[in-house]
């Protein structure tokens, strides 16, 4: 079902949709952001050298350690760190932004594996960045579905933007709704705050809109499982932009058979227009 409205309230529509877009754009491109990334740099147990980042790195059984030379500091949660800094076991998909400079030294784990990614604010992607294209929002995407939970969370494994590496999501259910009348369903995985986040292609990926992926945030269901898809607010995922990135795939099931003619476009880093 999608929702009607009156000229007052497709105003209304336009302008949330702005704040949103706004929103995205600052958190791509604040000075820390992932347009400011300037490596992907994997760890193992050899310490390595980076570029963009200070000191020696390697990882191992009791997680990720730097090794600073005389004269270097990083600032780990407010207090300065000199010689050898042990950032510990990082959690999956969780991470340590370490102060360097003006540059953010972010120490992450992905796919299993410790990552480096150093984000600094001159990066050239950041500088030269000029915004996002993105349909022009339509309320007729707005489309209210329901939530189905499953039993039990389905553990799910899904590619990722790059080769070889997978993510690994305890899915809580489904979200089935209807675009014109033709019935489809799609696979969430947890989002913050009880939100649900799911991860789509479509009939546009490769033609307007990115090939590998979008995301759509969905608020947390009502009690009757009611739950609002605004596909209007289909965000590109940092892959768009860098291959920095270890983005996740959409699970084959979630690729949708219809073009979604909503959301964020192609990125003109990307070829977009």
């Amino acid at each position: 079902m999608t929702t009607e409205v009156t000229t007052t309230d497709r105003d209304a529509f336009t302008e949330s949709w702005l704040d949103w877009y706004r929103a995205q754009e600052a958190r791509l491109a604040a000075p820390h952001g992932f347009l400011a990334i300037t490596g992907l740099h994997w760890l193992d147990d050899r310490p390595q050298l980076f570029p963009d980042a200070p000191g020696t790195w390697r990882t191992g059984p009791e997680g990720v350690v730097v090794d600073l030379d005389d004269g270097e500091e990083l600032v780990v949660d407010g207090t300065p760190v000199r010689g050898a800094h042990h950032f510990g076991v990082i959690p999956e998909r969780g991470g340590v932004d370490a102060v360097w400079k003006d540059a953010v030294i972010e120490v992450a784990r992905r796919g299993g594996h410790d990552i480096v990614r150093p984000r600094h604010p001159d990066a050239p992607l950041r500088t030269a960045f000029t915004g996002t294209p993105a349909y022009s929002p339509d309320p007729r995407w707005a489309v209210t579905g329901r939530y189905v939970p499953f039993d039990t969370p389905r553990p799910t494994t899904v590619g990722a933007a790059v080769e070889g590496l997978e993510h690994v999501y305890d899915a809580p259910g489904r979200v089935e709704f209807e675009l014109d009348g033709r019935p489809l369903s799609l696979t969430a995985f947890p989002g913050r705050g009880g939100r649900l986040m799911v991860l789509f292609t479509d009939a546009t990926s490769g033609v307007t809109t990115y090939a590998a992926n979008r995301s759509l945030t969905l608020e947390p269901p009502a009690a009757d499982g009611t739950v609002v898809l605004d596909f209007n607010r289909a965000a590109n995922l940092p892959c768009a932009y860098t291959d920095l990135a270890t983005c996740p795939l959409p699970p084959a099931e979630n690729r949708l058979p219809v073009a979604i003619e909503a959301g964020q476009k192609i990125p003109h880093e990307r070829g977009g227009s």
